[in-house]
């Protein structure tokens, strides 16, 4: 499989040209503006006029390698007048929607629909920048001043010590999803209290409600499968089509 880097800062001639040669001539997509101009047979033509003119028709598509969802999409090899080369340029519109977003991409040989599903796989990121943000602690900026601070407040150590959670590792080594963080830590505070409890149980017959306690506890506190990784995915190709190389070529 071709790798591809998909970007949302509607990125430069210079910016795609360096990201593709960094990564080794891979597929850069990124964002256009609709008032964006290209040139087609001769003439200048803003985005928003071209596709206008040339309205794209109902597609579908699986979203993030998951559910299938209806689009309507435009496409066209277009001379891009800031980039100073000829572009893909795709115009997308989900259902419900009235205005179409635009994307550019580099490699002229893939198939539309191709690139429309590898730029959506880019959500999973902003899902992982979120998470981050909750459980990681970085979107509050979290101090741990000393050895006090750190037992005191959210370490982020400790969550960062969960990758190496045995559950965890177990996931990833058979390339199955990974546990969320939230269902993890749930079960660290879990295993953590099973390891207090024999020191505080000094009544009649301790092992057997020490027992019946765990197994209430395990029932209680179960490991989500987090659905922001690519496994057990329906990608499609993210690769370029032997067909079309003659366009590249151009």
């Amino acid at each position: 499989m071709k790798c591809v880097l998909a970007d949302a800062l509607y990125g430069t001639a210079q910016f795609l040209k360096k990201a593709s040669q960094i990564f080794g001539g891979v597929q850069v997509i990124s964002p256009l503006r609709s008032n964006q101009n290209s040139r087609w047979r001769g003439k200048t033509y803003a985005l928003e006029r071209y596709f206008t003119s040339h309205p794209g028709v109902a597609q579908t598509i699986r979203s993030r390698g998951g559910k299938e969802v209806p689009v309507t999409v435009g496409s066209a090899r277009l001379g891009g007048c800031a980039h100073g080369q000829k572009r893909f340029v795709i115009a997308l519109k989900y259902e419900g929607e009235e205005t179409y977003r635009y994307l550019v991409a580099t490699d002229l040989s893939w198939r539309t629909l191709d690139i429309v599903q590898a730029y959506t796989l880019r959500w999973l990121l902003e899902v992982f920048f979120a998470a981050w943000k909750a459980y990681e602690g970085w979107g509050a900026v979290t101090k741990h001043p000393g050895e006090e601070g750190s037992s005191r407040s959210r370490s982020l150590l400790v969550d960062h010590c969960l990758l190496l959670h045995p559950d965890q590792l177990a996931q990833v080594e058979n390339k199955q999803p990974a546990y969320t963080v939230g269902s993890l830590r749930n079960r660290v505070k879990v295993e953590s209290l099973l390891t207090v409890l024999p020191e505080l149980v000094a009544a009649e017959n301790p092992a057997q409600q020490l027992q019946a306690l765990a197994q209430q506890l395990q029932e209680q506190f179960t490991l989500n499968p987090s659905a922001k990784h690519l496994a057990h995915r329906e990608l499609g190709r993210l690769d370029p089509t032997p067909a079309l190389k003659y366009r590249a070529a151009a």
